[in-house]
């Protein structure tokens, strides 16, 4: 073993030791309390049969992009798409990204530069994290949802200052008060960046077209792998910054195109969205019902009106047990470990969606009462 493969395998056994180690699991039959497609698209044979019919009408469409979108990988389906899902959230303009991730790498490594701030809640998503290292700006966090940490990370603010924050947090489900950051942003010059992902679809357009708050947002970031049920991800904002991140953003830049099956199949889940407001109110009402079966003296559920609810159980091993139990009892719950989450507020994430059954409901609430007390 050389000693590549000897750092390896002791942070593998580092892994495997204290409770953190990943491994990756097939699809399953289990009742899907777990994934990020809340209205069910992912799985719509309406959505299936669009895009079938989109790509068919389209027959000179290649299997592939066969290059990145400066090069040989552009389209004008694209670039309409582009105005068209811009329009729906009421932006000046869009540009597709491969991935939320992507999007996020090449904003915030990109725009942000070495004399500037950016200033993100302490629970942002990985992604911007990545992104906002690489920009080699200078990074500050702020207390989750805390409007006086924000305001005492914005007087020290250097240069151009960007605010980060998410509209619906991926691991809390919890939202931020939007119109106070909004003014308190505006108050110290800075601009307000939102990422959308799981707010689509539970909130219609999302939370930022919801409020009217669409001016007030320098750019927002749209992905299409949660309520939407495809890939990839858009990032809206003005024209300028279009065309400055088509020549700057490096993960637009170094990167083969979407393919035409994937433009359409974002195309046709825009068409449906508008269609599913059936979908949202039964989302909404399984949500409302999780909440009032779990409510109960210590079930330990974060406050969450979202898709998202969280119980924490505190400890890894716990997450695992829990998670397993559940699973072996037929429901799909996921356990969330750290250090993805910090230490101690370690849980179970479960995701609600529109095609979840009042019985699996039920179901859950009961068991994990059971499971957790056990």
């Amino acid at each position: 073993m050389n000693s590549s493969e000897k750092f390896i395998k002791e942070k593998l056994d580092q892994r495997q030791s204290n409770g953190t180690y990943r491994t990756l699991k097939p699809e399953s039959s289990l009742v899907d309390f777990c994934s990020n497609d809340y209205l069910g698209f992912a799985r719509s044979p309406v959505l299936k049969h669009w895009v079938e019919k989109e790509v068919e009408a389209n027959d000179r469409a290649l299997n592939g992009s066969t290059g990145s979108r400066l090069l040989s990988g552009n389209l004008a389906y694209t670039e309409t798409l582009e105005q068209e899902i811009a329009d729906f959230h009421q932006s000046e303009a869009g540009l597709i990204f491969n991935s939320g991730y992507d999007a996020n790498l090449g904003l915030f490594s990109a725009l942000p530069q070495r004399s500037d701030t950016i200033i993100t809640d302490e629970l942002i998503h990985a992604s911007i994290i990545d992104g906002a290292r690489l920009s080699y700006a200078n990074r500050y966090t702020f207390r989750h949802n805390d409007l006086k940490s924000l305001e005492e990370k914005l007087k020290h603010a250097q240069g151009n200052c960007y605010v980060v924050i998410e509209s619906v947090y991926s691991m809390d489900g919890d939202t931020p008060p939007i119109k106070e950051i909004s003014a308190l942003t505006e108050k110290f010059k800075a601009q307000l960046i939102v990422d959308e992902a799981h707010a689509i679809g539970l909130y219609g357009k999302g939370l930022i077209n919801q409020l009217g708050s669409e001016s007030r947002v320098f750019a927002r970031i749209i992905t299409f792998g949660k309520a939407l049920g495809c890939h990839g991800a858009i990032i809206l904002g003005s024209k300028l910054l279009r065309e400055y991140l088509i020549n700057f953003s490096r993960s637009f830049i170094y990167t083969t195109a979407c393919s035409f099956h994937q433009m359409a199949s974002i195309k046709m889940a825009y068409k449906l969205l508008p269609l599913s407001a059936n979908e949202v109110q039964k989302l909404h009402n399984n949500i409302h019902l999780f909440k009032k079966t779990s409510a109960r003296p210590g079930y330990n559920l974060l406050p969450s009106d979202s898709a998202i609810q969280c119980l924490i159980v505190g400890s890894n091993d716990k997450a695992k047990q829990i998670a397993g139990q559940l699973q072996n009892a037929g429901m799909d719950v996921r356990p969330i470990l750290s250090p993805t989450v910090p230490k101690g507020t370690e849980r179970l994430r479960i995701c609600l969606h529109s095609f979840n059954t009042s019985d699996e409901i039920n179901l859950l609430s009961e068991t994990i009462h059971k499971l957790s007390y056990a």
